[in-house]
């Protein structure tokens, strides 16, 4: 499962579509860098110097910040951004979202092709909208929405409306 949206181009306003890939969490020592758990699997691309995000949030309403320095640490990124230079301008970032204009991947899904289309199985039987993707170790999970859980391993493909799985006998039984 990679980012939330699909596409570069602009809506139907003329505007880029945007998507969060990250969250500023607390400051990490005295020179302005911060813990960011990112939320995409294209880290490589999105910790690199001179990476841009539009954040939203925090005290910036909407504002930009661009990326000095970013190395990994645990399970998170500590990252400084330019023109954060000491504790308290980091201080002031936590909580805030970054977005990005999305990556294009292609033959990746993304999140957001998922939710809240139609989840039908290889025998056309309909079991009702998705409306979650919850994270898992083993494989990400598609939620319907009577709380029934569809492994993504399942997953064979999508359209504007639908979203087709191949399931083992019992999985999705209505009964």
């Amino acid at each position: 499962m990679s980012e939330i949206i699909s596409n570069t181009e602009p809506d139907a306003s003329g505007a880029e579509s945007y998507l969060e890939v990250g969250r500023i969490g607390k400051a990490h020592g005295l020179r302005g860098e911060v813990v960011v758990t990112w939320i995409t699997n294209l880290i490589d691309d999105r910790t690199r110097p001179g990476s841009r995000f539009r954040v939203t949030g925090g005290p910036f309403g909407e504002d930009w910040l661009t990326i000095a320095t970013s190395r990994p640490h645990k399970d998170r990124w500590l990252v400084r951004f330019e023109g954060v230079d000491d504790r308290a301008a980091a201080d002031r970032l936590r909580g805030v979202f970054l977005e990005a204009v999305p990556i294009d991947t292609e033959g990746e899904v993304f999140v957001h092709e998922l939710v809240d289309k139609i989840l039908v199985d290889q025998h056309g039987t309909e079991h009702g909208p998705v409306v979650a993707l919850i994270a898992n170790p083993a494989s990400d999970l598609l939620e319907l929405s009577d709380g029934r859980l569809v492994p993504l391993a399942f997953y064979q493909s999508h359209d504007a409306e639908r979203v087709q799985v191949d399931v083992p006998a019992g999985l999705l039984d209505d009964a």
